[in-house]
């Protein structure tokens, strides 16, 4: 059955899943293999294992949708049948569209040519080998693979194949695009040029992106599914199921079993509407001011720690120690943190992480480099304050949230003690910052000009 008579394509869904599952049959021993054959079923010699298990999900058209979870989660198994390379035990799997894999170890034959692979690649979604032809330069120079182009791909390395899977997809018409850990290789020169690609490639197509990065994911995508032993265990905006898959991994990772969870979830203050174009303000105000509003701390939010101390409070003062609900980019700040110690703290620490609304870190800091060497410890029933003095950098509008911890220990081996997510909201209403995460307040900008002879000219 098509897509489009299940409605797929003309509902702006590009790939829908329902109910799939993957079931592979494991044998203890390669005999007991050949007994299952021998006795044609009717003795049973093996176990199954569900590598994916009753997943159901939607993909509009245009998306870009983020699979996260931990190794054997079935992640890839997932791709791979989407891809088509897997057929699923169960359920069904539809999608419209001209879709390629960008898999480590699928989708080329190991015993053809790189340039034999970059013909397949093209003729597996319906274009000719003339059309493929005129593409070929440019694949070939997106690769900069050399003459390890006609070698068999049996003998390239997972940079080498990265840089040509990536060169095959980013010079083929393709609707859907599934990339599943190839930007975890490669040196960094290419990986920004596949960032650059699939940043092009989001503006007009659909795009399923698998991987351990978690900066990548909320960099890239507007929703993602957590896996988790072959099922959906979280689908929903990617900085809530970002926030939530950490937690889950700092629990597990916790070999004291004193990590403890509390508090909710803040929600983000609404959207403003944008402000007008950076030039109309300077014209009409011949100011770029940096405006940011500051909300209050959040006492509520949601935390996790061994909870040995306790964040009482945190916020942003002026210069003169005055609480701040106003302020620009570039004025100078003091972020100040207060804590409490329940127990007797051995090196307490105390930072902050500034993230935005997709769940990047836009900057951060501590206090353990500066107290490194002293030896700090707090007696029960102890308060302790610390206080960040900067120039605070110029930011993109926006919403960011200030996430607010005391640990114990070293930067390196910690433990984490209370760490409160997004305490602190704060919007940026206008910007002059265009590209980049901050913008770095500048102590001076010149530009001189000299003609031939080099002499300057004068102003």
């Amino acid at each position: 059955m098509s897509s489009d008579k299940l409605g797929v394509g003309n509902s702006g869904v590009a790939i829908r899943l329902q109910d799939v599952t993957k079931v592979y049959r494991i044998y203890a021993r390669p005999e007991d293999r050949l007994i299952q054959m021998i006795t044609l079923g009717r003795v049973r010699r093996f176990r199954e294992y569900p590598a994916v298990d009753g997943v159901s999900f939607e993909v509009l058209r245009g998306e870009t949708i983020g699979i996260i979870g931990r190794n054997g989660s079935g992640k890839s198994t997932l791709l791979q049948m989407i891809a088509g390379g897997l057929h699923p035990t169960s359920g069904t799997i539809d999608q419209t569209g001209k879709l390629y894999s960008l898999q480590l170890g699928t989708g080329f034959n190991p015993e053809f040519t790189g340039r034999e692979n970059a013909y397949l690649g093209a003729a597996i979604i319906g274009m000719s080998r003339s059309e493929a032809e005129v593409r070929m330069d440019s694949i070939l120079e997106f690769a900069s693979i050399g003459d390890f182009i006609d070698q068999p791909v049996k003998t390239y390395s997972s940079g080498m194949y990265a840089r040509l899977a990536f060169a095959v997809a980013a010079h083929l018409p393709t609707d859907i695009l599934l990339v599943d850990e190839v930007l975890a290789v490669g040196d960094l020169a290419f990986s920004q040029k596949c960032m650059r690609f699939i940043r092009e490639f989001k503006s007009r197509g659909t795009l399923l992106l698998c991987a351990h990065d978690l900066g990548s994911v909320m960099a890239l995508c507007s929703r993602v599914v957590w896996m988790d032993g072959g099922k959906v265990r979280m689908i929903g905006p990617t900085k809530e199921v970002c926030d939530e898959y950490r937690r889950a991994i700092e629990l597990e990772g916790d070999s004291t079993a004193e990590l403890k969870f509390g508090g909710r979830r803040g929600e983000r203050p609404p959207e403003s509407a944008p402000p007008p174009d950076h030039r109309l303000e300077m014209l009409r105000s011949s100011s770029l001011a940096n405006e940011i509003q500051i909300f209050d701390f959040d006492d509520d939010a949601a935390w996790i720690g061994a909870r040995s101390g306790s964040i009482v409070s945190a916020g942003l003062k002026n210069a003169t120690g005055s609480p701040v609900v106003n302020l620009s980019g570039g004025e100078n700040v003091v972020f100040e943190i207060k804590a409490k110690a329940h127990v007797d703290l051995e090196h307490p620490i105390l930072g902050f992480t500034v993230r935005d609304r997709h769940g990047q870190v836009v900057f951060a800091d501590n206090t353990f480099l500066t107290y490194l060497h002293d030896g700090i410890v707090t007696r029960a029933g102890e308060t302790i304050i610390a206080k960040f003095a900067f120039q605070m950098p110029y930011l993109p509008t926006g919403d960011y949230g200030i996430t607010v911890a005391l640990a114990t220990g070293s930067q390196a081996e910690h433990t984490k003690q209370h760490r409160v997510e997004d305490a602190i909201f704060f919007h940026v209403v206008s910007s002059h910052v265009a590209k980049g995460l901050v913008g770095i307040p500048m102590q001076s900008i010149t530009m001189d000009a000299f003609d031939e002879s080099g002499q300057e000219f004068s102003a």
